[in-house]
Formats: C-alpha cells, sequence, structure tokens
C-alpha cells in the first residue's frame, strides 16, 4: 500500500501520528517502556498532577464492569515538583510529546502549576476541569461556564505553552462549557472525562468503591465520547482531542471522523498494554486502505445524515 503522513497537528504542537497515551492509564511511561518504545507513540499525557503529593482515596477504588471499568483513584501522584525533578527529565530524552494533566482546589493552584511546567519544557498542559473549586462550596469546575472559563483564563496567563481544558461529560449541554473555555483562551479542548458510575455487593450491601461512586472508562463510554467530540467539535475551532473508549485503530478512525484532531488510549491499556501502539498501527491501515495522503484527512469527515 502506498504510504501515508501520520503526522497531525494540536494547537500548534505537531505530533508524528495522532495517538495520544491517556492520562491516569499510563503513568509517566516507565513501566509501558518495558514493553515498547513508547516514542512510537505521538504523545503522552501524564498521570494527573496537583501542587502537593497525593496518597489519593482508600481501596477499593476499582472495579471491573461489563465493557468497563470504574475508578476512585483519587489523583494519587508525586505532585507537580517531584514529576519536574524526577519523571520529566526522562520523558524529555524520548521523541515523544509531552502533555502534563494538572488539577487544582483554587485557579490560583492551576495558575502556579502552569508556570512550573510551563518553565520545565513540557509541550502542552491539559487542565482537569472535573475537580472541586474549594472557593464554590465544592462545585466542580467544569459542571459551570463561569467557574470553566475562570480557571481557563488563569491557566491560559501564566502558561507558555498551549493549554488544553479536558471536559467532563457529566453535564447537561457539553457545548455550553466548550464555548466557555474558548472564549476564556484555550487553545485545545479535550474529551470526555469519565461518566459517574456505580457498582454494588449484592453480599456486603455496600458499594465495591470506598468513595461508593466512582468514573466510568472503557468501550461502554464510547458511543458517548464520539457524540460528545462530534458536539463539541462542531461547536468551536479550537482543535478537539477525543477519547473515551478508544481501544483499537478503527475506534480512532471513528473519533477522527467525529472532528478529532487526536486521539487518546487509556483504559485499554490496562488490559492489553500494548493497545496505543497497535492503534498507531491499525489506523495507519485503515488510512491507507481508504487512500488517503495524510490521516489528518479523517478529521470532521463524518458526512452526517
Amino acid at each position: 500500500m502506498p504510504d501515508i503522513d501520520m503526522s497531525v497537528n494540536l494547537a500548534g504542537m505537531t505530533m508524528k501520528n495522532p495517538i495520544v497515551a491517556a492520562s491516569g492509564a499510563f503513568g509517566f511511561g516507565a513501566e509501558y517502556g518495558e514493553f515498547y518504545d513508547i516514542s512510537r507513540l505521538g504523545g503522552i499525557c501524564v498521570k494527573g498532577l496537583t501542587p502537593k503529593r497525593r496518597e489519593g482515596n482508600p481501596p477499593p477504588r476499582i472495579a471491573e464492569t461489563p465493557m468497563g471499568m470504574l475508578n476512585s483513584v483519587g489523583l494519587q501522584n508525586p505532585g507537580v515538583d517531584a514529576f519536574i525533578e524526577k519523571e520529566l527529565p526522562q520523558l524529555k530524552g524520548i521523541d515523544i510529546r509531552v502533555i502534563a494533566n494538572i488539577s487544582g482546589g483554587t485557579p490560583e493552584e492551576y495558575g502556579e502549576m502552569c508556570e512550573k511546567l510551563s518553565d520545565a519544557g513540557v509541550d502542552m498542559i491539559e487542565v482537569n476541569i472535573s475537580c472541586p473549586n474549594v472557593k464554590a462550596g465544592g462545585l466542580a469546575y467544569g459542571t459551570r461556564p463561569g467557574l470553566a472559563a475562570e480557571v481557563t483564563e488563569v491557566a491560559r496567563r501564566h502558561a507558555r505553552v498551549p493549554v488544553m481544558v479536558k471536559l467532563s461529560p457529566n453535564v447537561t449541554d457539553i457545548t455550553e462549557i466548550a464555548r466557555a473555555v474558548e472564549g476564556a483562551g484555550a487553545d485545545a479542548i479535550s474529551l470526555i472525562n469519565t461518566i459517574r458510575g456505580m457498582r454494588i455487593d449484592l453480599d456486603t450491601r455496600r458499594p465495591i468503591l470506598r468513595m461508593n461512586t466512582g468514573g466510568l472508562s472503557g468501550p461502554a463510554v464510547f458511543p458517548v465520547a464520539v457524540r460528545m467530540v462530534w458536539e463539541v467539535a462542531g461547536a468551536v475551532k479550537v482543535p478537539v482531542l477525543g477519547m473515551g473508549g478508544v481501544s483499537r485503530g478503527a475506534d480512532a478512525a471513528e473519533m477522527m471522523l467525529a472532528g478529532a484532531a487526536a486521539v487518546a488510549v487509556g483504559a485499554a491499556c490496562f488490559s492489553d498494554p500494548y493497545a496505543p501502539v497497535k492503534t498507531v498501527d491499525e489506523l495507519a491501515e485503515i488510512g491507507r486502505a481508504q487512500g488517503l495522503g495524510r490521516i489528518s484527512e479523517l478529521t470532521g469527515a463524518v458526512r452526517a445524515w
């Protein structure tokens, strides 16, 4: 088959291919690097970072579900400073785009982390707005357009690299939030984050997760993710990183047709560590079979009725 250009552009950041390892499923890449060369991927979105070290939620914090999993890990991470000192130097030695995912309790915390990570040399910052705003009574930033815009504006003002905002699907109208963060200066948008769910143990009659509810990810959420990516891509002008249940090349192609400029693979890594690189190869094969010169030709090419 003829060769195909797999490179894509995400908010001015060129990647060798559109496949990114999603935050939370790939750690900082070291474990997966024992299986294959992670530079085969377009990018890695590292495990969510907070201003200080977090131990996360008490176990049990993972539960299997049909076609997916629930998690309430609680942002366990070493903190932004430890990441910059110990993890980032190794990642910068690999030919892969490094996207830092951040979570904070106040806009000021987001701004502080954006400054530190920009100075440290990450390629992009992904702002997680599914976190509770401690100044707004615990409301998640991503549930209100005004709160979402507030934290986006602060992040954009303090960052010297592209800022991508990660949207929660747990809202009535995701396009309203997307427009709000675009208006506040977001360079790109990523979606979807996990969908809130719950499982109960019949014998103990207790929720399986210690925090009672958790975030649902995996193939079960894929149709919801495709729909929301399509809606957001049609509502904003900034590029979209699509995610949610992607586990193979066909899924990535479908997500791109819906409007995604690039695609992240997350929960699939737990059942198959090779899922991200398989997705790269399968996506390239689909592009060649369809006679494409560039894989980016798929983006937004859906022919809606």
